[in-house]
């Protein structure tokens, strides 16, 4: 398989991208996903998400102090 950067994978190999999606290739062709969850249900005025790229996750923190987490009631992907 031929990835979107140009790199070959061999068939029924997985790998992580650069941007957090976890791939596999098959003879049919390439599969990708999302590797995090997104957090949808949570106190969006007080609150803010910040995407962590070299974990691959959210974290949900309060917009005037980054150090307190807030509670997040519902996550997708």
């Amino acid at each position: 398989c031929l990835d979107e950067e140009g790199k070959v994978h061999e068939f029924h190999s997985s790998w992580r991208t650069d941007d957090c999606n976890d791939c596999s290739c098959y003879r049919t062709g390439i599969s990708c996903c999302t590797s995090y969850m997104t957090p949808v249900n949570y106190d969006k005025e007080k609150c803010e998400s910040i995407f962590n790229k070299e974990t691959c996750s959210y974290k949900v923190v309060e917009k005037d102090d980054h150090s307190k987490e807030c509670p997040v009631h519902s996550w997708v992907g």
